[in-house]
């Protein structure tokens, strides 16, 4: 009688999660969440690890490091610069409009504040998280708008950029009342006119 050949299952690899994409969105997913909970340095590899379910010798295989970690979550997560940046188009008379209503709203979209939240928090404790900062609020709106550094366009947006970001943390971040009451449609309308007096006088 012939002999039945029984195949056995493979096991799997330990220590990799099946699927690498799922399991990278999950870390960066974990990421995304403790970063604006708890800031850069307040966020570790660990707790990452253990919020995404896997071992954090994963986070160092998909990443390298915190750092990393920290500048690709900020990448792969918004489209912040261009949202902000692309306001920038269309008639001159209305521009200082649409920069304050596309700035005001990625502070209040629920898929973009957490970013924003975790790169304030951040920056006041980590050089890299405030060069994060610059470069996603002030730096790349000036890059796609091509003004020179020492220009008085570049100084112009320079202003915006400062302006809004203090308007956004008085209202997101200290949680200011005065400014949390207001509706968006009201702040836009309050604070737009100074921007577009910025912007006009380039």
């Amino acid at each position: 009688m012939a002999r039945q050949t029984v195949r056995r299952p493979r096991t799997r690899p330990s220590g990799r999660r099946p699927g690498d994409s799922g399991t990278r969105d999950a870390i960066l997913d974990a990421a995304l969440a403790l970063f604006a909970e708890r800031g850069y340095d307040g966020a570790s590899v660990r707790a990452i690890a253990a919020d995404a379910g896997v071992d954090p010798a994963l986070i160092r295989h998909f990443f390298g490091d915190k750092e990393t970690l920290f500048t690709t979550v900020v990448a792969d997560r918004t489209t912040i610069p261009d949202r902000i940046a692309g306001s920038l188009a269309g008639d001159p008379a209305s521009v200082g409009r649409r920069v304050t209503d596309a700035y005001l709203r990625v502070w209040e979209a629920a898929e973009t504040r957490p970013i924003l939240l975790a790169l304030v928090r951040s920056a006041t404790t980590s050089s890299r998280a405030s060069e994060l900062l610059q470069e996603l609020l002030g730096a790349r709106l000036q890059a796609y708008d091509e003004a020179p550094q020492d220009s008085d366009r570049a100084r112009a947006l320079a202003l915006v950029a400062a302006h809004l970001f203090g308007v956004v943390v008085a209202r997101h971040v200290v949680g200011l009342a005065a400014l949390v009451r207001i509706g968006h449609d009201e702040l836009v309308e309050l604070v737009a006119p100074t921007i577009q007096r910025y912007l006009s006088q380039v």
